[in-house]
């Protein structure tokens, strides 16, 4: 069990997208709002230190010749800066070779 859960902003933007293009956005940002404010969630923003991250990994997916998403590239910048073991169920992550990681089915 995570004694804490770090959502990077990217996943804050793309979960809002999301929702204001579904039927009930007020409802789901209330509960998101809900969500980010318990004492266990923390949310990872975009730093100097995030974006070396991001670069370096850009840099090892276009050399290895496997693009994946600009999103899921800062997504995974900041799980590593957090230190942090990332829950996804987008293979894409599968990519990035030193990425703590599990795909959630």
């Amino acid at each position: 069990m995570a004694t804490e859960i770090v959502v990077p902003t990217i996943v804050i933007g793309e979960l809002v997208g999301g929702f204001r293009n579904g039927s009930q956005p007020a409802e789901n940002e209330a509960v998101l709002e809900r969500f980010l404010g318990e004492p266990s969630v923390s949310v990872a923003a975009i730093t100097q230190a995030v974006a070396r991250r991001y670069g370096a990994i850009y840099a090892a997916l276009k050399r290895a010749g496997r693009p994946i998403p600009t999103n899921d590239m800062w997504i995974a910048a900041c799980a590593q800066e957090a230190g942090a073991h990332l829950l996804s169920f987008d293979s894409d992550f599968g990519a990035i070779t030193d990425l703590s990681w599990s795909r959630l089915s």
